[in-house]
Formats: C-alpha cells, sequence, structure tokens
C-alpha cells in the first residue's frame, strides 16, 4: 500500500494533479490509488481543499477499558519517539481527536493552526485525505504525504493513521496516527502505527471477560506440552504471505459448521493441514480454535483463536467445502500434568504477537454471519464508490467496477438513449431498444454484448422479464434457462462454454421510474447465485439507480441550460462588409456559464464587436446573458458612442441586481449577478478606425498583417453593475487585413495557469500573418484550451475590411438652399459612374429633403457622404444636435411630410451623433440584392 517516494511530491507532480483533479481532468496515472479514492470521496463529501470548516466537541473521551488498555502502548510509543519530531494522535471511532502526544513546540504551534487537536473532527468528509480520517475510511493502515492531503492547510505535513479494532467484535474503536513535517516523513510510519494499533487490540483482548479468559487458558493448558515455534520442516519462519494465506483458510474453517481439516498450499511448494477443534473451559465455556501443521514438521499453533459465541470480525471467506464432522473438545486434562497458568498476554499464546485474533463467531452459525458482514462492507464500499460524478456513463462502469469480482464475475448494464440524453424513460419492457452503457469482466472472453452495443432482448429473455414485471429475475443454472438461450443461441453457446453459468438480472428503479437493467453473471465461483446473493443484487441496483437518476437529471438540466444559452447567442453569420468574422463558444464541464459574443452591423458601414461574460454558471447566468445581449444590441440601435453604451448596460445590471424596482424575495440562485465583464469595439471601415472601451474585461490583441501581435492598452473600467466610474475609450487606426482578437478570461486563465502565462501563449500563438480567422480561432483553441475546461471561453476574430475611395463620394455644402440642386446633380452623376442610375430619383428625393432640412433647421456647413456597400448609403452631416422626429402632418400643414417621405422611399433611416453634431442617414438596397440586417440588426 506504501509504494511511493517521499520526496516525490516535492517535484510538483502532485501538485499539479491536484489542481488537474480539482479542475475535473483524469489523473489515474499520477495518483497513488488509495489517494485518488479518497479524493473522489472529499469531492462527493462537498470538501473545499481551500477552506476547512472544522467542528469542535469539548470534552470527548474513550471508555475506560479501551483507555486501560492505550495507555502503556502510547506511553512506550512516546518515549521511543521523543526525539523523531512525532506527534502521536489518539481519535474515536468517528475521527474525533481525545488525545495528542509528543511533538515539540513548532509541530504543535503548526497543528494548533489548522486544528489538527483535542476536540476537532478529523474525518475525511470534514478536513479530507488525513491519516486519520482517510484510515476510517479504508478501515485499514494509510500514508499520506504532502499533497496528498486534500486540503491545502495540511500540505506540510507527513502521517500514516491505522484503525484499532475490538478484537472479539471486529467493531472500529478508535485510530491511532503518528504526525510530522513533511519532510520528516517515512513511509516507514504505517508499521509503526500498525504494530501499535496491533498492540492496544492485543492488551484489549487481555481485558476481556472472565468467560473469554477462561477459553483461552483452557488453550494454552491443552496446547503447552506440544506447543512449538511457527517454523517449517527446513527450520525457515512463516513470512508475512504464508500467514495472510493461513490466516484466510483458518477463517473459513472456523466458519464452517462441518469441517474440521483443510490444507493449503504455500509458496515454495509447501503444504500446510489445518484442523479445526473446540476447545472447553472449566466452567462450560466453549469456542472453537484452528492450528496449522507443515507437512513433514513440527505443529504449529496459535494460528487459529479461541471464539466465544456471538459475534465475528470482518474480512473472513466463507467455506467453499465441507469435511468430516465432529470435533474433539478439549480440556486442561489435555495439559499432561502441567500447572501452567494463564497467559500474561495475548502475544503468549497467539505466536508471540505476530499471529492476532482471527475471527470470533459460535461455531456452525460462523458463515452466514461472515457472509452477512462481508455484504454490509461491501454494500458501505460501493455506496462510497457509486455516484461519484453526475455523468450517467460514469456512474453505470462505478457500478460494474465495485461488483467486480467481488461479487459477480461480469456484470452489465443497460440503459435505454434516452436516459444518457438525461430524459424521462417511456416504459421499459421486451424490445425496447437498449444500450451496453458498462460491462465489468475478470476477463475479456465472455462473448457477452459489447459496450456501446444496441440490445433488444426477447421477451422470453429473464432482462426482458425484469423490465415487465419489475422484479428481479435469479436463473441459477443459465444452462437450463431457455429464454437467456433464446435471446441469441450462438453468441449464448459460447458464453455458456466460456464458463458462465449463473445470472441475475435486476430492474434500475428510482422514483417509481425503470431506467434499465444491470445483469450479474458468475462464472469463476461454481456456486450458482443464491436467494441471499439476489437481495444483495436488488440492495445494490437500487442504491445505483438513485445515482443515475441524480445524474440523468443533472444532464436534463445541464442541457436546457447549454440549449438556453446556444438560442441565445448568434446564429449564422451577420450581414456586414466590414469584417470578416469567426468565433467559436465553448461551455465549461461544471455547466453553462454566461458568456456571449455579438457582430452587430451599424449604420455608416460600420460594425460592432462585442464580447461579455456573466459570472456563475446555470440557468441564471445563461438566463443574464441572454438579457445583456438584447440590450447591447437595442443600444446600438441608438447608435451610441461605446462609452455612452457601457454606461447604459452597467446601468441595466445594477438595476438587474436590485430586482429592477420589485420587493422581490433573495435567494441564493438569483441574489445577484455577481459580476458580469464586457468589451466594445466599433470598426469603421471607411477611415479604418476602431475605437474600443471595456468594464473588466480582458484587453483584446490585436494582430497585424505581417503578424505582429500587440495588446490593446486599453483603460479599464470597473465590470458591470458597479456603478459610479466613467468608461474610457482608446482609438485605433487599423491596416487593412488586421485581426482583432476578443475573448474571455476562461481562454487564458484556470487552476493551472495565471493570466500572464495565458496571455504569453495567445501572443505567441496569434503570431502567425496573413492566417484566415477560423483557421486562428482553431489554433488558438488547440493551443490554450484545458482538456475540461473549468470556464467558458468565447473567443471572437474579426479580419478588416476597408471600403475604398472607389466606393465612397463625399461633398462640403455652404448652408445655401441654392446647393440643394447642385446636390441632386452631383448625386446623380455619382450613381451613374456607380451604375445605380434605378436608384436616380429616389436618392435624389431623399438628399434633397435631408439637405434642405439640414440648411434649415441646423448652422454651419452641411456634409454629403454617398457609400456603397450592400446598401446605397445616404448621409448628410450637420453641426445640430437637435434630433428629427418622424410625424405624420396634418391636411392644412405646409411641412412635415419630409421625413415621412424619406422612411416610405428607403429601407432603414437613423441618427447618430458625433462630437461636432450629428449624422442622419438612409439606407436602400442595391438593384437584384436584399438587404437582410443593417443598423442595429
Amino acid at each position: 500500500m506504501i509504494a511511493v517516494s517521499v520526496a516525490w511530491d516535492d517535484i510538483g507532480g502532485l501538485v499539479d494533479a491536484h489542481e488537474r483533479f480539482l479542475a475535473g481532468a483524469r489523473v489515474e496515472a499520477d495518483v497513488r490509488g488509495a489517494v485518488l479514492e479518497s479524493w473522489k470521496r472529499c469531492r462527493s463529501a462537498g470538501v473545499e481543499p481551500h477552506q476547512l470548516l472544522v467542528p469542535y466537541a469539548p470534552d470527548l473521551n474513550l471508555d475506560e477499558r479501551f483507555l486501560r488498555a492505550a495507555d502503556p502502548v502510547l506511553r512506550r510509543l512516546t518515549e521511543s519517539l521523543a526525539e523523531a519530531g512525532m506527534t502521536i494522535a489518539l481519535c474515536d471511532a468517528h475521527g474525533r481527536m481525545v488525545q495528542r502526544l509528543g511533538g515539540d513546540r513548532r509541530l504543535r504551534d503548526r497543528l494548533d493552526e489548522v486544528n489538527f487537536a483535542p476536540g476537532f473532527d478529523a474525518s475525511e468528509p470534514v478536513v479530507g485525505t488525513n491519516g486519520v480520517g482517510t484510515a476510517l475510511a479504508e478501515r485499514g493502515p494509510v500514508y499520506v504525504v504532502g499533497r496528498e492531503h486534500f486540503a491545502d492547510c495540511l500540505q506540510p505535513f507527513a502521517c500514516a493513521g491505522a484503525p484499532v479494532r475490538d478484537p472479539l467484535s471486529g467493531h472500529i474503536e478508535a485510530v491511532l496516527d503518528l504526525t510530522c513535517l513533511r519532510d520528516d516523513g517515512d513511509p516507514a510510519m504505517v508499521r509503526l502505527v500498525r504494530d501499535a494499533a496491533r498492540d492496544i487490540e492485543a492488551r484489549l483482548l487481555e481485558h476481556a471477560t472472565q468467560r473469554e479468559r477462561a477459553l483461552i487458558a483452557a488453550y494454552r493448558r491443552a496446547d503447552l506440552a506440544t506447543r512449538g515455534r511457527s517454523q517449517a520442516a527446513d527450520g525457515s519462519a512463516f513470512g508475512r504471505i504464508d500467514l495472510a494465506l493461513l490466516r484466510e483458510r483458518a477463517e473459513e474453517l472456523i466458519a464452517s459448521p462441518n469441517r474440521t481439516l483443510d490444507e493449503v498450499s504455500l509458496p515454495g511448494g509447501r503444504m500446510a493441514t489445518l484442523m479445526r477443534r473446540q476447545v472447553m473451559g472449566p466452567a462450560g465455556e466453549s469456542g472453537v480454535a484452528v492450528e496449522a501443521r507443515i507437512l513433514g514438521g513440527p505443529r504449529v499453533t496459535g494460528l487459529g483463536a479461541t471464539v466465544p459465541p456471538g459475534t465475528v470480525t470482518p474480512g473472513a471467506s466463507a467455506p467453499t467445502a465441507s469435511g468430516p464432522t465432529g470435533t474433539t473438545p478439549l480440556t486442561s486434562t489435555r495439559a499432561r500434568g502441567t500447572s501452567a497458568q494463564p497467559p500474561d498476554s495475548v502475544g503468549d499464546i497467539l505466536d508471540d504477537g505476530e499471529s492476532r485474533l482471527l475471527l470470533v463467531g459460535e461455531p456452525g452459525v460462523g458463515r452466514l454471519a461472515l457472509l452477512a458482514r462481508r455484504r454490509l462492507e461491501w454494500l458501505h464500499d460501493a455506496g462510497v464508490r457509486v455516484g461519484t460524478t453526475l455523468d450517467v456513463t460514469r456512474t453505470a462502469e462505478e457500478l460494474a467496477e465495485v461488483t467486480v469480482p467481488r461479487f459477480a464475475d461480469f456484470v452489465a448494464v443497460d440503459l435505454p438513449d434516452a436516459v444518457l440524453r438525461g430524459e424521462e424513460p417511456g416504459p421499459l419492457g421486451a424490445k425496447t431498444p437498449l444500450r451496453r452503457v458498462a460491462l465489468g469482466a475478470v476477463h475479456g472472453e465472455s462473448h457477452l454484448y459489447g459496450v456501446g452495443d444496441a440490445v433488444e432482448y426477447v421477451p422470453a429473455a429473464p432482462q426482458a422479464r425484469s423490465l415487465e414485471s419489475r422484479r428481479s429475475v435469479l436463473e441459477p443454472v443459465l444452462a437450463a434457462a431457455g429464454g437467456w438461450i433464446a435471446q441469441d443461441p450462438t453468441r449464448r453457446e459460447r458464453t455458456l462454454a466460456a464458463g458462465i453459468h449463473s445470472l441475475i438480472s435486476v430492474p434500475l428503479r428510482a422514483r417509481g421510474t425503470t431506467l434499465g437493467v444491470v445483469s450479474f453473471y458468475r462464472s469463476e465461483k461454481p456456486a450458482p447465485f443464491e436467494d441471499d446473493d439476489l437481495s444483495l443484487a436488488q440492495e445494490l441496483a437500487g442504491r445505483a439507480a438513485i445515482c443515475i437518476d441524480n445524474a440523468r437529471r443533472y444532464t436534463r438540466e445541464h442541457n436546457t441550460a447549454l440549449a438556453l444559452q446556444r438560442s441565445l447567442l448568434p446564429k449564422g453569420r451577420s450581414e456586414q462588409s466590414a469584417v470578416e468574422a469567426a468565433y467559436r463558444y465553448l461551455p465549461a464541464q461544471a455547466g453553462v456559464g454566461g458568456d456571449w459574443f455579438d457582430v452587430i452591423p451599424l449604420s455608416g458601414a460600420r460594425v460592432a464587436l462585442v464580447v461579455g461574460d456573466v459570472v456563475g454558471h446555470g440557468l441564471h447566468a445563461g438566463a443574464t446573458m441572454g438579457r445583456l445581449r438584447t440590450a447591447v444590441h437595442n443600444f446600438c440601435s441608438l447608435d451610441l458612442p461605446p462609452e455612452d453604451l457601457l454606461t447604459h448596460l452597467d446601468d441595466l445590471v445594477g438595476r438587474l441586481d436590485r430586482g429592477e424596482g420589485w420587493a422581490v424575495e433573495s435567494t441564493q440562485a438569483d441574489s445577484g449577478i455577481v459580476g458580469a465583464t464586457c468589451l466594445y469595439a466599433v470598426y469603421d471601415p471607411v477611415s479604418r478606425r476602431c475605437t474600443l472601451t471595456r468594464a473588466g474585461h480582458p484587453l483584446p490583441a490585436v494582430v497585424a498583417p505581417d503578424g505582429t501581435v500587440d495588446f490593446v492598452d486599453l483603460p479599464s473600467g470597473p465590470p458591470l453593475g458597479l456603478g459610479g466610474m466613467p468608461f474610457e475609450t482608446a482609438e485605433l487606426e487599423l491596416a487593412e487585413g488586421s485581426q482583432l482578437v476578443l475573448y474571455t478570461d476562461g481562454l487564458i486563465e484556470d487552476r493551472l495557469r495565471d493570466i500572464d502565462a495565458g496571455l504569453d501563449r495567445l501572443r505567441t500563438v496569434l503570431a502567425v500573418p496573413g492566417r484566415p480567422p477560423e483557421d486562428t480561432c482553431e489554433a488558438v483553441l488547440d493551443a490554450l484550451l484545458p482538456a475540461r475546461p473549468s470556464d467558458d471561453v468565447a473567443l471572437l476574430v474579426a479580419r478588416t475590411h476597408v471600403l475604398g475611395p472607389e466606393r465612397v463620394a463625399q461633398w462640403e455644402l455652404p448652408s445655401d438652399p441654392a446647393v440643394v440642386s447642385r446636390a441632386r446633380t452631383a448625386v446623380t452623376g455619382q450613381l451613374a459612374a456607380w451604375d445605380l442610375d434605378d436608384l436616380a430619383f429616389t436618392t435624389e428625393l431623399v438628399v434633397s429633403e435631408l439637405v434642405t432640412n439640414a440648411i434649415r433647421h441646423a448652422t454651419g456647413p452641411v456634409q454629403l457622404r454617398l457609400l456603397r456597400d450592400r446598401a446605397l448609403i445616404c448621409e448628410v452631416r450637420d453641426r445640430s444636435s437637435t434630433s428629427p422626429r418622424l410625424r405624420r402632418a396634418r391636411t392644412e400643414d405646409e411641412g412635415g411630410r419630409g421625413l415621412f417621405l424619406v422612411a416610405q422611399l428607403t429601407e432603414r433611416w437613423g441618427t447618430r451623433y458625433t462630437p461636432e453634431g450629428k449624422v442622419i442617414w438612409t439606407e436602400q438596397p442595391l438593384p437584384g440584392l436584399t438587404t437582410t440586417s443593417g443598423a442595429g440588426g
């Protein structure tokens, strides 16, 4: 279990693995299996690695019986570690610290800072991976060093923990832990703490009841004359592997009511014989002991133990065969005159402390008790390991992993496609199409359907009957199950030939809905499934079905949020000629967020480029994003300057945070947007000028035609919703073919990379001349996007075009009514040069009305400009800030019809303001073309 070098943590591998694990990446190859399983449990329990809330319970204590057994062991351990810089912690069965012994002042102070002190809870669901809590969860010794701790504050330490069990009941009574600074850690700490735990358990046995002591004394007196050392015939001592094998088979023998002998093959070609004997004390106390003897060598005693009836310890195996009945009662009469007294310690009997009590239970019924305890432990393990993610497929895989080979040799999980999509499944039964989602197997020669295969069971198949009846089906002998063979006779014959002989089929049901079916197959164990196995399979499938249904519901909510998000984002390409745009949006693994982008055509052939980010994930963030995007479109239709647009958007976000003036009950889900950022840019293809402003958003990048990359030195305004601060703008002149790159912070920043490193990487990727925007998007995402992004990513790349002089005509007109006729003549001539004579009559009327109004109602010179883009654009600029208003003139009015006439003759018209005045603009579709979008569209 401790195959790890302490120095490995120092090279930073675990730090990166921990960060990648928190981000959702796979780290199996970088982390020890036991540590990774602990991390998964911590994540499922909601442990926050950066912030722990450790509960405190005063006046914790253990019972007097345990303390009397533990105190001498703890004193000896404290003395032996006095110079080692370690502290000893004794915790109760819930992981709460009762005592802390030893350690220098520096170590104790640092442990106090992280609440690793008496009274505080050190269980895994509270403080994450550590020596106490993880030993309790794993039910065995563990070693945790440095970054293997799930919590950041425990990183400076190394610790080893081991549970202390009541040797008669098998229940965990306490947890013993050794902790030191990381640099002082050593995997050998596990051996120290394990041996100390065993010593406490031995002393607990010494403090057992008079009945138990009498049995031990009887065994001691019966065997004293013939008891020898644990030596093989060749004189070599038993190794750890030998003892493990012998203890496992001794457990089976002591649990069997009808067996007295067993043979065990040991490494090196040796054989051992186990003998089960009954022991009876002077007062009639009865128990069972198991002795081991190497063939041809001295008898080995002390491997088994005396056992009072009533309870069992965990971990024993069920018997697989039976032997002759009958046992030989042993009493003190077999001591052959010896006057030996009851032993002073268990070590005197149990192989000088190397062996320990294997199990306790009443002979004859121990098998059932052993199986019950083993199944309870397995169900507990399954409850921890199944459902660690909210992914339907992964949950099905975890069900298969936890079942093979402890319960079955092959496990198949079949679900309808609707469940995989997160939808509510309809009624399931025979002929219902299913899909094999997970397959657990001890080897690959099962000939069962593979993962991803479509499965449609015939009505007689056990799985179809399970789905129809909503009840489990047990087929103890598959060879006699005609319905199972009828499913696919050829495949089933091969499956039987591979040794599969027994089946349990259980429907996966949760909240009244059948989600699929799971099939358990047995091949390696010759005994068929029994009724007890059926009950166990039903319990496991019921728990797994709840996890699958939770994952299905999450998938449905995630897909709903994703559909909402995508419905609110732009669809297709905007109809404009100012830029060639490409974009990407990728939702985070954690859920849909509030990132958005937009390319919005403006008047005068200009275009607005927008990228924004609403902090958070889920439906609330997606809905808020949709409201902000709609607001930006509306503000664009007013042709507001960039800084004014962000000011209005900032005010809107503030009102959304405050409930827009309504008295609403605040909830955690919608108690404010928390934060939103935005970058807004306007590009004019005539002047090649780009005006930008931002609200708390990352800097945009400009890629020159030669590949030079610059991040725009753009003043940073506060995020939207804070209010009170003006937004500043920056203006650039862009060469034709330049690329403007806008993005959200999820592209350049995550838990494994700071923003400066992300910007440097982005600069390197962008520094390629002449690359199309689509290729730029692909290159950027390939280089910067992590495998499982923790935040949404929106990317917008726009390559600039220029509306050249050959497509622009401009005249400066004095403020004189006589100039109107000259303007009409000039416009007619320009339209003829552009081959747009069909528009001459309409354009003359429009120009005449707009120029006349400008001369009549404004002061100073007037500028007239024609642009030939996707539409014919006519602009009249003056120095007045008064906006014209469209109205319906009454019959007796002499004027008021000009603007109404302009609106009827053109497809669009509007007003935009400039620092010097305003511009009245109109758009007319070119002959043979129909414009589908325009200013603000």
